[in-house]
C-alpha cells in the first residue's frame, strides 16, 4: 500500500525550499558586491557522490518512491559558537555572519533549530557572490514551535546575516542545526540529461493526467487547495486547504495521519509547495516559488486515517489559494462519481476520474471510501493525504492507500481507499475530531461550498454575492444598499426571488428579471431599509431560479453585520501615521463599556510609514478612545514615527499620540458648539447652552456628588454620577445660567453652564 514507504520517510526532518514568508529589506551594504575580506567559510563534508548515484539508480527506477535531492548535515552553531561579529556604527548596528560551504553543491537551505528573535533584529541569507538573498526574516516569523526553516538558495556559498541593535548582541536566541546541501537540481531538473523527464520533486508514471489537460477544466478552482508537502530531502505527501463555516481562510489543511511522523512535532518544518503544477498538458516542471514552512497539528485520527494541521502562515494573496469545501454526511449518495487531485511520487499537479459512485467499506481498520478502479488517471505514492472530491466539488476523504498505479501508459486497474472525511467529523476530544476546527460557529453544516470560490455544478443554481454599500457603522437609521446576483448554474438564469430581512426588523421581496449566462453576475440596488439603533443583521437570500428549486442551498444566503446610529449624527476622522509594523495598531473607541465603533488592527496590508484617514460617526457623547499596540511599543519612536490623531465635529484635535506601550486611552467628546473642558483635571460638560439633557465626561470613572445651583444659589438638582459618561437632565429647568458644584476624588468643581428651552 501507498502508505508503508511514506511511514520510514516520516522520520526524515528538515526543510527544503524557499519557503517561509519574509518581510522588505535586504541584507547591511548589499551594494556593495565584494565578499567581506574577514570572513571565512564552515566548510561542510565532501559528498560521495559514486555512493549516492549508486543509491538514486536503485530508487529512481521505482516512480512511486520520493525523489531525493539533498544530504543533510547536523549542526549546532550559534552567534556565540561561530561565525564573526561586527559593529556599523553609523547604522546603529551589531552585524553576525556565518558563511558556509558545500563543497560542489547545487543548492544550500537551513534549518535554525532555535529561532525567537526580537523586534529589531533581523535575519538574512545570500550568496557568496552577493547575486541573491532569502528575507528579511525578524520577530513576525516566530513559531510556536521556536524553528524556521529558510532556503532554498542556488549557490554553494552562503553567508547567513544577523543584524540586532548596537547594546543588544548579549541574549539572542538563535541557533543553526541543520544545513541542506543539494547535489541534484530542485528547480531545473532538466539539466540532468539522465532525469529530463521528471520535475523538481520527481516523476510519476505515464498514466498521469496533468492537471491543467482539458480533463481538469472543471476543476480549476479546486486545485488550487491543493500543496504537496516536503520533508527533508524528500517530496512525500500531499494535502489541501479546507474551508471552515466562518469563511475567515483560517489556513487548516488536511491530509492522512499515516503521513504523519513518529515525532508529530516534526511538521512544524514540513513545507507546503502549491500551485506546483504544469501550464502545459505535456509538461513536467511547474513553479516551486509558493511555498510555507511550518504547522502545528491540529487533530488526527488513524480510524479514518485522517490528520489536520494548522500552516504557520496564511498564503498570501499573491497564492491565490483555495480553501476547499466538504461534505461530511458520509452518504453514499453524497458521492455518485469522484475526483482527486494530487502529487504523485512528488510529480507535478495530477488529477484522476471515477465515473462510478465509490462504496463505504473498511480496510486495515480505517472506515474509508472505496474507489474500484479510476477510470481515468491514477494515484501513486506522494498521493497520500491528497483529497477526494465529489461530483459537488467538495472534499469527502483523504487518501489512505491502494494498490492503483500505471502499468505503462494505461491504469493497472487496482483499487484505492480513502480515509471518509463523515467519520473524521466527530471523534472522544478535539485533538481526534474535525468539527471543533471546521465549524467555529457551532451551525454543524452537512456540507459547505470552497472559499473564496465555490463551485458546484448545477442547472438551477442561483446565488447570493456580497452586499455592497452599507459600512460598518451607518450614521442614522436609513440603509441604501446593493448586493451581487451571481448564477451559477448551467442554465441562463432569467428570474428569480430575492429576499431581504433586518433581523427582527423590516424586510421585503424583489422579484428579479434579466438575463445572466452561466458565471455572469449583476448587481441589485435594495430599496431604502429603516435599521434600529445599536447592531443589526442584513440577510440577503435567493431562490427560485427560472421558477425551479435551487439545486445548490449552501450559495443562496449572503449576510452583513452594521452598527446603526440613529438620530443625528456627527462626522468626525481618525488618522493614523503606521510606524514599521503596522499590523501591530489597532484601535476602539467605547461609550461607557459598550463599543461602538472598532477596528482590530486589520493593517496587515498597509505599508510601512503609510497613513490612513478613517471617517467615523457619531452620535452626540462623550466616548473613550484606546490605540493599542499588539507588540507593546506603541506607534512611535524607535521603529518608525508613528502617530494618531482623532478631530471631531468642531475641527478640533481631541486626542492624539504615538507614544505609549501596549495602549492609550482618552476620553473625548461630540457635541455642538460650545463644548469645553472646566478644570483642568478633564471633566467635560456640553452641550453649552443645554437644551433637554447635558452631558457630562468623568475621567478615570469617578464618583461625583452634584448639586445645581441657579444664580440666586437655589439648589435645583443634587445627585450623584457614576461611570465615565452621565446624562443630566435639564428639561425641568428654566431658561438661563446654572452651576454645577461637583465633588469626588479629583476635588472640587464648579462648571457654568446654560439652559436654553
Amino acid at each position: 500500500m501507498k502508505f508503508l514507504y511514506l511511514l520510514a520517510l516520516g522520520l526524515l526532518t528538515g526543510a527544503m525550499s524557499s519557503a517561509q514568508i519574509s518581510y522588505p529589506g535586504e541584507p547591511m551594504r548589499w551594494h556593495d558586491k565584494r565578499f567581506p575580506d574577514h570572513l571565512g567559510f564552515l566548510e561542510m563534508p565532501a559528498l560521495d557522490r559514486a555512493a549516492l548515484a549508486a543509491e538514486d539508480a536503485v530508487v529512481d527506477q521505482y516512480k512511486e518512491a520520493p525523489w531525493r535531492f539533498g544530504v543533510e548535515h547536523e549542526v549546532q552553531i550559534s552567534p556565540y559558537s561561530g561565525g564573526v561579529w561586527t559593529e556599523d556604527a553609523d547604522a546603529g548596528k551589531a552585524i553576525w555572519q556565518l558563511a558556509v560551504y558545500c563543497p560542489a553543491g547545487t543548492s544550500m537551505s537551513f534549518l535554525f533549530s532555535r529561532y525567537q528573535l526580537d523586534k529589531g533584529e533581523q535575519l538574512t541569507i545570500w550568496s557568496a557572490d552577493r547575486t541573491r538573498f532569502l528575507g528579511v526574516f525578524d520577530h513576525r516569523n516566530n513559531a510556536e514551535s521556536g524553528l524556521l526553516p529558510v532556503g532554498l538558495i542556488a549557490a554553494d556559498r552562503a553567508v547567513i546575516e544577523l543584524t540586532v541593535p548596537l547594546g543588544r548582541t548579549g541574549d539572542i536566541d538563535l541557533e543553526l542545526g541543520m544545513v541542506v546541501h543539494g547535489y541534484r537540481s530542485l528547480l531545473r531538473s532538466d539539466l540532468d540529461p539522465a532525469t529530463e523527464d521528471r520535475g523538481p520533486f520527481g516523476s510519476s508514471g505515464a498514466c498521469n493526467i496533468n492537471v491543467n489537460c482539458p480533463q481538469g477544466a472543471d476543476w480549476q478552482v479546486e486545485k488550487r487547495s491543493v500543496a504537496l508537502i516536503v520533508s527533508g530531502g524528500f517530496a512525500m505527501c500531499t494535502g489541501a486547504l479546507v474551508n471552515n463555516t466562518a469563511n475567515d481562510g483560517t489556513p487548516y489543511f488536511l491530509t492522512a495521519n499515516h503521513c504523519l511522523p513518529n515525532n508529530v512535532n516534526n511538521v512544524s518544518n514540513w513545507v507546503f509547495y502549491f500551485n506546483h503544477e504544469s501550464v502545459s498538458c505535456s509538461g513536467s516542471t511547474g513553479p516551486t516559488d509558493q511555498s510555507l514552512a511550518g504547522s502545528v497539528l491540529r487533530a488526527r485520527n488513524a480510524g479514518s486515517d485522517f490528520a489536520l494541521l494548522e500552516l504557520n502562515d496564511t498564503p498570501p494573496a499573491s497564492f491565490n489559494v483555495q480553501y476547499a469545501g466538504w461534505d461530511r454526511t458520509d452518504l453514499n449518495s453524497s458521492a455518485t462519481s469522484a475526483v482527486g487531485i494530487h502529487h504523485p511520487s512528488g510529480d507535478v499537479k495530477k488529477i484522476c476520474f471515477e465515473d462510478d459512485a465509490p462504496t463505504k467499506t473498511n480496510q486495515a481498520g480505517a472506515a474509508v471510501w472505496f474507489i474500484n478502479e479510476w477510470e481515468e488517471g491514477v494515484t501513486e505514492g506522494g498521493s497520500s493525504g491528497s483529497p477526494l472530491f465529489n461530483q459537488s466539488h467538495r472534499v469527502i476523504g483523504q487518501l489512505y492507500g491502494g494498490f492503483a498505479a500505471c502499468s505503462g501508459s494505461v491504469n493497472n486497474g487496482e483499487a484505492d481507499w480513502y480515509g471518509r472525511f463523515g467519520v473524521s467529523w466527530d471523534g472522544n476530544s478535539s485533538s481526534s475530531r474535525l468539527r471543533d476546527w471546521l465549524d467555529p460557529l457551532g451551525s454543524n453544516p452537512n456540507f459547505i461550498d470552497g472559499y473564496p470560490d465555490g463551485f458546484v455544478s448545477a442547472q438551477y443554481d442561483a446565488a447570493a454575492g456580497a452586499i455592497a454599500g452599507i459600512p460598518s457603522t451607518v450614521c442614522g437609521s436609513a440603509i441604501n444598499g446593493s448586493f451581487n446576483l451571481i448564477n451559477n448554474g448551467t442554465a441562463t438564469l432569467v428570474s428569480c426571488t430575492i429576499t431581504y430581512q433586518i433581523a427582527g426588523g423590516p424586510g421585503g421581496v424583489i422579484n428579479w428579471s434579466g438575463s445572466l449566462a452561466s458565471g455572469e453576475s449583476a448587481s441589485v440596488d435594495l430599496p431604502a431599509i429603516s435599521a434600529s439603533n445599536g447592531s443589526n443583521t442584513l440577510t440577503i437570500t435567493v431562490s427560485n431560479p427560472n421558477g425551479q428549486s435551487d439545486q445548490n442551498a449552501a450559495n443562496n444566503s449572503s449576510q452583513v453585520i452594521f452598527t446603526a446610529i440613529a438620530g443625528p449624527t456627527l462626522s468626525c476622522e481618525l488618522t493614523l501615521a503606521f510606524d514599521d509594523y503596522p499590523e501591530e495598531t489597532s484601535w476602539l473607541i467605547t461609550q461607557g463599556n459598550t463599543t461602538v465603533y472598532s477596528s482590530n488592527g486589520t493593517y496587515d496590508n498597509q505599508s510601512p510609514g503609510s497613513t490612513l484617514t478613517i471617517n467615523l460617526c457619531l452620535s452626540e457623547g462623550c466616548y473613550n478612545l484606546i490605540m493599542e499596540d499588539s507588540y507593546g511599543d506603541g506607534m512611535c519612536c524607535a521603529y518608525g514615527d508613528g502617530s494618531y490623531e482623532l478631530v471631531n465635529n468642531l475641527a478640533q484635535v481631541v486626542a492624539s499620540g504615538g507614544e505609549f506601550g501596549d495602549s492609550q486611552t482618552t476620553t473625548f467628546c461630540v457635541g455642538g458648539a460650545g463644548v469645553e473642558s472646566i478644570e483642568s483635571a478633564g471633566m467635560f460638560i456640553y452641550p453649552n447652552p443645554a437644551d433637554q439633557h447635558l452631558m457630562v465626561a468623568i475621567p478615570g470613572g469617578d464618583v461625583i456628588r452634584y448639586v445645581v445651583v441657579d444664580v440666586t444659589g437655589r439648589e435645583v438638582l443634587k445627585g450623584q454620577f457614576t461611570g465615565t459618561t452621565a446624562r443630566l437632565d435639564t428639561s425641568a429647568l428654566v431658561g438661563g445660567s446654572y452651576i454645577m458644584r461637583t465633588e469626588g476624588a479629583n476635588g472640587v468643581r464648579a462648571l457654568p453652564f446654560q439652559v436654553r428651552h
